[in-house]
């Protein structure tokens, strides 16, 4: 069995229910008891006074243990619509293909219409509050933009739902926490009490018809509308049963207590019997008590009414179901149904008849509408629509939908943890454009995030654990970039070759940076235009090759006579008389073309030519070294498709990212899955050629 232990802390009165769902779809009641307040330490749904509350809790607690003569440490709650919120929205999915619909896909468009719920509130967010979603109820399902009952298992392009997302402030939450915290017993489920009676006292088959269902509870009248089939909206007023008990107090000169008694007695009674704070005994008829609360039962049905109206679209119901103790009170529902403008007939009380598929084991437990919430709250476990989980995140608590699929990122996304500082960073990248194409040139990784769950070494896709502490250090930046010319691949790849005195020479192309010539050790700067130059001058050429043209000779280039500044491109010729060969000490390798009758260089100046490439620069002629490449390139395969990876000598997992299209904020609660050949791999996994490597979202 399956047993569930639910608490409807209420404002008058705890009750405990304790039992199990069968599989025929029926609810056993094992154990129930109801305890009323000690002293007034909730007012309007709103816990006061913790500790006494916690105290009450307790001995609900206690006694149901006795019951059942077993330890209860989990219980479902639910919150009243004290300052209550809704936002009604619409949300889509659309599918790379055409998929079938899974339960997964369902929970997913679900949690996009709570986020988007989230979002709009707290952008028209007029209070002071912070506001938890407390709840949400699916208003219409779309199978490729039709309304559909139901979408799991068909196929479809596109789905999308309306969705209805309540929420409370986190006073209000946190107060019902503390208080069930204080009596030792930790949250398993958290609903709205609306949403926990409406589950009760409107089945799914009658919410086809335009019905109001409202809780009169003690504090507060919850108020719930179905439509269409679906939940449409959610609303309370402030105003309940302590309101006519207060009238009582101050009639009938006793303590609130004693009131609330003669008021329940007079809804079964014909005399009501009662003591005063002067301990002098009275008895009165029940008609004197129900002509005493006749004006605020007028008054509060009235709002009640409005409130319905307002949140139907300024119209009536087709009928009206109320439950709670303050509905019994009597005229109630008649007066209720005049200001709806419906027939006695249409507003009635639910008690009995809508539990009937509620067993109680317990002896002299007479069905009303008071203990349809209670069996509500129990039903909603097994419905795990309005499950949140609370965990503190580095110091802050989150309160989080549990979707039994939650990961240490989904809180710290909820957190508003800077997405950036859970990976490792890399520096401050350069863009520029090379030969008009553009260029990044990126900076080095960082360190990743050090995350721990209570204390022990976690990842972020760690699954979440209830009431844990989860602290995130941000990931490290790294270096920023640095680039230089040398390092481009047209410079170092990219020549151009002239015939010189009949002899092929070949020269690595000038680049130019922003329109000035820029050597190899340029470091490029963001914004950068580079392009590479498809042509020298003659002076240019003989300052790569290091020698000294004769100016007593003529200088040719295709047989034209040129000068130093003439432009050479691929293949020109040029034809000079070279007075020496860059070293003074050796001029014996001068020649003279015309006295040696040759049109050819020696061997050891076209080798001089050859080793040259290393040194763009003039000025660095004859005095630097080739500097060596860091680059190292690895070609590895990324979900099927073939990635090159350069920039670097080594490379990890993460550094695929700068070279795929993946959208790190797309999980939605799912986990992210890593592998390499075959096997789960961490961010900071080394790859090497050949690699196959697989990153996806998880779908459960």
């Amino acid at each position: 069995m399956n047993n569930v232990f639910g608490l409807d802390i209420g404002t008058r009165n705890v009750v405990g229910t304790v039992g199990y769902r069968t599989e025929d779809g029926s609810f056993i009641v094992e154990a129930q008891y109801m305890k009323q307040h000690e002293t007034r330490s909730m007012l309007d749904g709103q816990i006061h006074d913790i500790g006494r509350v916690a105290r009450t809790i307790m001995a609900v607690k206690k006694e149901l243990e006795g019951q059942i003569n077993k330890p209860l440490t989990e219980v479902c709650i639910a919150a009243a619509g004290r300052v209550l919120k809704t936002v009604t929205t619409h949300v889509e999915y659309e599918y790379a293909e055409e998929s079938v619909v899974t339960g997964e896909d369902i929970h997913t468009l679900d949690l996009l219409g709570v986020e988007s719920a989230q979002n709009i509130l707290k952008d028209k967010n007029d209070t002071k509050y912070k506001f938890y979603c407390v709840g949400y109820s699916v208003v219409k399902y779309y199978l490729n933009d039709e309304v559909y009952i139901s979408i799991e298992d068909h196929k479809a392009e596109k789905i999308g739902e309306d969705i209805i997302v309540t929420f409370l402030p986190e006073d209000v939450v946190d107060g019902l926490y503390s208080a069930v915290g204080q009596a030792g017993l930790t949250v398993a489920n958290m609903t709205l009490e609306p949403i926990a009676a409406i589950n009760v006292a409107i089945p799914e088959n009658f919410r086809m018809l335009n019905i109001a269902l409202v809780d009169v509870g003690a504090g507060t009248s919850d108020i719930s509308i179905t439509r269409e089939g679906s939940i449409i909206a959610y609303g309370m007023i402030p105003y309940a049963g302590d309101e006519l008990t207060e009238l009582i107090v101050q009639q009938y000169l006793v303590d609130f207590k004693t009131a609330e008694a003669m008021k329940m007695a007079s809804t079964s009674e014909e005399q009501v019997t009662y003591e005063d704070i002067m301990s002098i005994s009275h008895t009165i008829p029940s008609e004197e008590i129900w002509e005493l609360l006749a004006p605020a039962v007028e008054r509060i049905t009235g709002e009640v009414s409005q409130k319905i109206k307002e949140l139907n679209g300024d119209k009536t119901v087709s009928a009206c179901f109320v439950v709670g103790g303050g509905g019994k009170v009597h005229g109630f529902t008649e007066k209720l149904a005049e200001k709806l403008e419906l027939p006695n007939e249409r507003v009635a009380l639910r008690g009995e008849e809508v539990l009937k598929e509620v067993t109680f084991q317990q002896e002299n437990i007479k069905k009303d509408p008071l203990l349809v919430t209670p069996i509500g709250i129990c039903l909603n476990y097994y419905e795990q629509k309005n499950n949140f989980i609370m965990v503190r995140f580095n110091g802050e608590r989150l309160k989080l939908y549990d979707n039994n699929r939650l990961t240490i990122v989904d809180a710290a996304l909820q957190a508003g943890f800077p997405n950036d500082e859970l990976f490792p960073r890399r520096g401050v990248p350069i863009n520029f454009t090379v030969n008009g194409s553009t260029r990044i040139a990126r900076g080095e990784a960082g360190e990743a995030a050090i995350v721990t769950m209570n204390g022990e070494p976690a990842n972020i896709n760690t699954p979440l654990v209830p009431n844990s502490e989860i602290t995130i250090e941000p990931s490290t930046a790294g270096a920023n970039a640095v680039y230089t010319v040398g390092q481009l691949p047209e410079y170092r790849e990219s020549t151009i070759s002239f015939i010189i005195n009949g002899r092929t020479v070949t020269c690595p192309k000038f680049v130019e940076v922003n329109g000035i010539l820029e050597s190899e050790y340029y470091e490029i700067k963001e914004g950068d235009v580079i392009e590479t130059r498809n042509f020298y001058t003659v002076g240019q050429v003989a300052e790569f090759m290091d020698v000294t043209i004769d100016p007593d000779h003529e200088i040719l280039v295709n047989n034209r006579v040129a000068s130093t500044d003439t432009l050479v491109y691929e293949n020109f010729s040029i034809d000079w008389t070279v007075l020496s060969f860059g070293v003074a000490s050796k001029e014996e390798n001068l020649y003279n073309a015309t006295e040696e009758g040759t049109d050819s260089v020696p061997e050891n100046v076209g080798d001089s030519m050859e080793s040259a490439e290393a040194s763009l620069s003039p000025e660095k002629s004859g005095e630097t070294e080739q500097k060596p490449s860091k680059n190292t390139i690895c070609v590895v395969t990324v979900n099927g498709e073939t990635v090159e990876l350069i920039g670097k000598e080594s490379y990890i997992f993460v550094d695929i990212f700068d070279r795929i299209t993946f959208d790190l904020n797309a999980g939605h609660g799912r986990a992210i899955v890593t592998m390499v050949n075959g096997m789960t791999a961490e961010f900071s996994q080394p790859l090497h050629d050949g690699d196959r490597v697989e990153v996806y979202w998880k779908e459960n």
